[in-house]
C-alpha cells in the first residue's frame, strides 16, 4: 500500500532533522532535499547564534554546529514559537547535563544567562498596581517583574573564548538583570546581602523595614539602626533604577 501523505510528511521531517539516520521518502530529487536540509538547519542555527553569541564563540564553529545539529535532530520542542526556541535549547542542554553528555559543566548556566536578555526584552508581564512614591520602609515594596535576581554556580559573566573554567568557585555568582525605563536590559553583579534582600521582598508580604530587620538578623548584625539607615538608602536606589516600582497601595503602615 502506498504511503499516505501524512506518512510521507513525517518521513520527510525525520530526514530533514537527521538525514544520517533517516532516509528520505522516495521520488524526491536529491538536489531539492539538499536545499531543504540546508534551509531548515541554517534557520535554526542562525537563530540560536543570535541568541547565544558567547557560547558560539567559546565553543568554536565546529563544536557549536555539532551541538546545534544534535539539538535539531534529537530535541522535541514543547512549543512551535520562534521566540521560545532559545528556551528549548536551554532545556536540551540541561537534559544533556543530567545524562552526562560531556559538555563543559558551565554550558547550561551560560545559556540561561544569555537567554535572560531575550526573555526580559520580550516580557509582557503587566505592571502591578503600586504607589510610586510610597514609603519603602513602612510600606510593602513592589519588585518589578522585569528585575530578576539570579544565582549561578559558575561565573557566567566572565566565561568566554579566553576563560573556560574547569572548577566552579566556592562562592556563587549573583546577578541582577533588569529592563530599565528605556527598555534596555542591564546586568549587574550584586552582593549576597542584596540578593537575599530581593528574595525577602519578592514574597510581597514584608515592609522594607521588616525585610531589612530579617536580613540583619540572618547576617548577625548587632547595631541595627545604622544597618536600617543604609538599607533605606539602598531601597531608594533600587526605586530610582526601576528594580522597585514603589509600594503596594492601600497596605497599612508597619
Amino acid at each position: 500500500m502506498p504511503e499516505s501523505l501524512r506518512e510521507q510528511q513525517f518521513r520527510l521531517a525525520r530526514h530533514l532533522r537527521d538525514p544520517q539516520a533517516n532516509p528520505p521518502p522516495p521520488g524526491i530529487e536529491e538536489r531539492r532535499l539538499a536545499i531543504y536540509r540546508d534551509l531548515f538547519f541554517n534557520n535554526i542555527e542562525g537563530l540560536l547564534s543570535g541568541n547565544f553569541p558567547v557560547i558560539r564563540k567559546t565553543l568554536g564553529d565546529t563544536d557549536w554546529k555539532r551541538l546545534v545539529r544534535t539539538f535539531y535532530a534529537q530535541h522535541r520542542s514543547r512549543t512551535p514559537l520562534f521566540a521560545e526556541i532559545a528556551r528549548e535549547f536551554i532545556r536540551y542542554l540541561e537534559t544533556r547535563a543530567e545524562n552526562g553528555a560531556g559538555d563543559p559543566p558551565w554550558l547550561a548556566e551560560l545559556a540561561h544567562y544569555e537567554w535572560v536578555e531575550l526573555a526580559l526584552q520580550i516580557s509582557d508581564e503587566p505592571v502591578p498596581a503600586h504607589d510610586a512614591n510610597g514609603s519603602l520602609m513602612d510600606g510593602v515594596p513592589v519588585v518589578s517583574a522585569t528585575a530578576w535576581a539570579l544565582a549561578y554556580r559558575w561565573p557566567v559573566h566572565r566565561i568566554g573564548p579566553d576563560y573556560r573554567p574547569e572548577l566552579a568557585p566556592d562562592a556563587a555568582t549573583l546577578v541582577l538583570v533588569r529592563r530599565d525605563r528605556d527598555q534596555q536590559v542591564r546586568f549587574a553583579e550584586i552582593s549576597p546581602l542584596v540578593y537575599r534582600l530581593l528574595e525577602l521582598l519578592g514574597d510581597g508580604q514584608s515592609t522594607g523595614r521588616q525585610a531589612l530587620a530579617a536580613l540583619a538578623a540572618e547576617a548577625g548584625v548587632d547595631d541595627l539602626p545604622p544597618f536600617l539607615q543604609q538599607g533605606a538608602a539602598m531601597l531608594e536606589r533600587m526605586r530610582e533604577e526601576g528594580t522597585l516600582l514603589g509600594t503596594q497601595p492601600g497596605r497599612p503602615l508597619a
